[in-house]
């Protein structure tokens, strides 16, 4: 997989009623003047998928996983279907400007490739208006040209690959929960791990792990130690959109993320 970073501008219109994101830079909030929030229609801290674009009154219809999350860091992240980015996010009023943005450089197949640089090229637009209605949003441009989206539903707590993303930042740490066999089976970051696995009433009891007997860098070891401590015990869950929530009786946490 080859990275190129890329600058490249995108606006996108937000209604004033919503959240304000942080500004880019500096320490002042933006859309300070705006309307007050209307916390039942937020835009931040949603998995945005999106469902298709019209261009020039054609359709076209969302291929592999492309989404948009807006955090309220001043932060966005998503996926034009094949490629994943990243891009700073500023709120001027009604306007959210997405910039510096990051992006990979993979070559997919045709239809993802076709799709993702139109819905580029649409979400590049300076004049995009934003209208959420219940779980779905639009997105407009000046020329007519439309995105739409739509709130991502939680993911399966079962059969879901779950990336770890704390305390490991290590991509290679993943649990997945099998309901059938009542299990959960993955990799710790190093060595990969097999348990027992009970999920009733918002909890999960872990059994005593099995694991492989590899030694890693320090800093993988450091990571699976920590998750290591998650067995044998009984864990409280949520699942939040793409993320879950482990949490031990200690109050410690551990995040991960669906495989998109």
């Amino acid at each position: 997989m080859y990275r190129q970073k890329h600058q490249q501008r995108m606006t996108l219109m937000a209604v004033a009623v919503l959240v304000p994101l942080a500004a880019a830079c500096g320490n002042e909030r933006a859309g300070a003047g705006g309307a007050a929030a209307d916390v039942d229609k937020p835009v931040t801290g949603i998995r945005w998928n999106v469902d298709s674009v019209t261009v020039d009154g054609t359709t076209h219809r969302a291929s592999g996983s492309a989404h948009v999350t807006l955090d309220d860091q001043g932060r966005a992240e998503g996926s034009y279907g094949c490629n994943t980015f990243s891009a700073r996010a500023a709120v001027d009023g009604d306007r959210i400007t997405l910039s510096d943005a990051v992006s990979t450089e993979m070559g997919c197949d045709d239809r993802p490739m076709d799709f993702e640089r139109t819905l580029s090229r649409t979400l590049a637009d300076s004049g995009l208006k934003a209208d959420v209605s219940d779980d779905r949003l639009t997105l407009t441009a000046d020329s007519g040209d439309t995105v739409r989206l739509s709130k991502a539903k939680d993911a399966p707590l079962a059969g879901t690959k779950w990336t770890v993303t704390t305390p490991s930042t290590d991509s290679r740490a993943h649990l997945t929960f099998d309901a059938k066999k009542g299990t959960v089976s993955g990799s710790l970051g190093c060595n990969q791990v097999n348990a027992e696995a009970t999920v009733r009433d918002g909890h999960i009891t872990l059994g005593t792990p099995a694991m492989t007997r590899m030694m890693c860098e320090d800093s993988l070891m450091a990571g699976e130690k920590a998750l290591t401590k998650l067995f044998n015990s009984t864990l409280a869950y949520s699942v939040d959109q793409h993320t879950l929530t482990l949490t031990s009786e200690n109050g410690t946490e551990i995040r991960a993320v669906a495989k998109s």
